[in-house]
């Protein structure tokens, strides 16, 4: 019997502290976790068609909203589930990054807490 390779998430993080608690959730999900720095590495990354993409919503860098909208415009990744954290306070940025498209929008702390599940849901698993 062949075995499956593990579904793929991709992580648009900052905060290293949070990666450590995203790669540990992936991996008792039995995902592969993979950390993306740039915008345009993103979209390059995304056609190969990751069951989840995570965005801190306050990733400047990588100017996330636009960075929605780019991935929800392409017909090659515009499937791809997409999840964003923010501040539990940003109810502004919250409303922007739905309207842009970004599927589920969460406080860091909401997303923290919901992240086992959400990895399950997303590995095929669950």
């Amino acid at each position: 019997m062949l075995k499956q390779e593990p579904k793929r998430i991709l992580a648009v993080v900052s905060d290293l502290f949070f990666s450590v608690k995203l790669t540990e959730a992936a991996k008792r999900a039995g995902l592969a976790l993979e950390f993306v720095k740039d915008a345009d590495e993103v979209m390059d990354k995304a056609q190969s068609r990751p069951s989840l993409i995570i965005l801190d919503l306050n990733y400047e860098a990588v100017s996330p909203l636009a960075l929605i909208g780019k991935l929800k415009a392409s017909a090659d990744t515009r499937g791809i589930s997409l999840i964003g954290y923010l501040s539990h306070v940003q109810a502004e940025l919250k409303m922007q990054a739905q309207n842009a498209g970004c599927d589920m929008v969460l406080a860091r702390s909401a997303f923290s807490q919901n992240m086992p599940l959400i990895f399950k849901r997303h590995s095929g698993l669950g």
